[in-house]
């Protein structure tokens, strides 16, 4: 599990600052996401499956926001390029090992759906988010399980 504010200082607020994605929701909502999803870092591949990096992205849902949502949209192409080192679509495995390339791709993820994001100290409303629209109806999270891993992260 990584150190909290750690993530938050030297990958959270840089990567998002410069996607221009920045807001302390946003902020909140992918350490929600990181806690539930890979128990705060401690998993870079899923156990039996496909998903990759800390917050555990499957492949099939990475290529599907580079060719729906990323390639249609120049100016967020642009910055990726130019702050990520982005040329082409990556490989989705740079994910396990390029934290900073794994907090992009979930903050984008999320910011395909027109729903505002739940506030920072919303704890059930974040759930709710991450559960309809990360981990989706038919993910195997629960809400205890998963309140009880970011409550767990938050004090790493």
């Amino acid at each position: 599990m990584f150190k909290l504010a750690q993530f938050r200082e030297h990958i959270l607020l840089p990567t998002l600052s410069a996607l221009q994605m920045y807001s302390k929701d946003a902020e909140e909502l992918l350490v929600f996401t990181c806690a539930t999803e890979s128990n705060g870092g401690s998993l870079l591949v899923q156990v039996k499956g496909p998903a990759l990096g800390v917050f555990q992205m499957e492949p099939a849902t990475y290529i599907d926001i580079w060719q729906n949502y990323i390639k249609n949209r120049s100016s967020l192409l642009h910055i990726i390029a130019m702050n990520f080192n982005v040329s082409t679509i990556p490989e989705a495995t740079r994910m396990i090992y390029d934290l900073e390339f794994a907090t992009l791709m979930a903050r984008i993820h999320y910011r395909r759906f027109a729903e505002a994001l739940p506030k920072a100290n919303d704890v059930d409303g974040m759930w709710e988010y991450y559960k309809k629209y990360f981990n989706t109806p038919l993910g195997k999270s629960t809400k205890d399980k998963s309140i009880a891993d970011y409550r767990r992260f938050l004090k790493s």
